[in-house]
């Protein structure tokens, strides 16, 4: 779940109170035997991170997500100062160079190499391998498609300090066209009690469905970033 909507770089107590009552009825909906991660977006600057980290602890999050921007990651351990709650980031860190430092500064606890940013399915399993040397748990970034989606699997039965993955099936943002639409065997990735098996069959296991594909590549698509703007109009760096 998103930790907060907009804020602002030092805002009030009623939007640190918001964020805590969020979570609060959620944590008292669905008990204690369920995880729930909480994502900052990298949205939140170091001053109210620091804060709503520590207000958010009672309510016991699997772990809060790019408390800041990878730009920002020098903050981490002034973050991860406040707080007993796992600290998660990596989505948009693209190398094992760039996880080096903050495997070196002991401060994050689950790191999420996003498999089509960082380098594939090798990149990401030498990333894995150096997370499993600092005692840091894997969780691959991936609301993607069923190539990532596959490749992600395949390293986490090979981590062995693998904790969740990461999918995007029936979200949101696959109203037009979800993940499974590019398979012909859908069935391979059925959830039950969210676990999945691995696919078995040759390859990634997946046999896509290549008309589909073709009919979707005749689509017009606007492939730019969209620019995210403040409520007064300013360019957020986000």
């Amino acid at each position: 779940m998103n930790a907060t909507s907009e804020i602002r770089r030092v805002d009030s107590p009623a939007v640190v109170q918001e964020a805590e009552e969020r979570l609060r009825t959620v944590r008292e909906e669905v008990g204690p035997n369920v995880d729930i991660g909480v994502d900052f977006h990298g949205r939140v600057a170091k001053p109210m991170a620091k804060r709503l980290a520590k207000s958010l602890e009672p309510y016991e999050p699997m772990f809060i997500e790019e408390p800041v921007l990878p730009e920002h990651n020098d903050a981490l351990p002034e973050i991860a100062a406040q707080t007993t709650i796992p600290i998660a980031t990596g989505e948009r860190m693209f190398s094992r160079w760039d996880f080096k430092a903050i495997f070196e500064q002991g401060t994050v606890d689950v790191i999420q190499p996003d498999l089509s940013h960082a380098g594939g399915i090798t990149e990401v399993k030498k990333i894995a391998s150096m997370a499993e040397a600092y005692d840091v748990a894997l969780a691959p970034h991936c609301p993607l498609g069923p190539i990532a989606l596959a490749s992600c699997i395949h390293v986490d039965t090979c981590s062995p300090n693998a904790l969740i993955q990461e999918q995007s099936l029936n979200i949101h943002y696959n109203q037009t066209s979800d993940v499974l639409d590019y398979l012909v065997d859908t069935k391979v990735f059925d959830y039950h009690d969210g676990y999945v098996d691995v696919p078995s069959a040759p390859g990634l296991g997946i046999d896509l469905n290549e008309s589909y594909i073709e009919e979707q590549a005749e689509r017009t698509v606007n492939w730019h970033n969209p620019v995210w703007r403040h409520d007064d109009g300013s360019v957020a760096e986000w």
